[in-house]
């Protein structure tokens, strides 16, 4: 994976972070409020994993926000 990508996804994972405990959720809450695994959610939250757009928008619906909101971040 390119140098690029990582930071692209350390920021993504920073951001899922950041908007899971806005809403007060650990990871196993967000898990059950959409179809992602606890383990996918720690690891794009900790830059081990890249996602899909699928992935994206069912984190956007357990989160209760626009997928547009993930990508709102200055990624260079």
């Amino acid at each position: 994976m390119k140098d690029r990508d990582k930071k692209r996804l350390k920021k993504f994972g920073l951001e899922l972070k950041k908007l899971r405990e806005k809403k007060g959720l650990s990871q196993r809450e967000l898990a059950s409020r959409c179809d992602v695994d606890f383990g996918k959610i720690s690891k794009l939250e900790n830059n081990k994993a890249n996602l899909t757009l699928t992935t994206l928008i069912e984190l956007a619906e357990g989160l209760e926000i626009h997928p547009k909101m993930f990508l709102d971040i200055d990624f260079d």
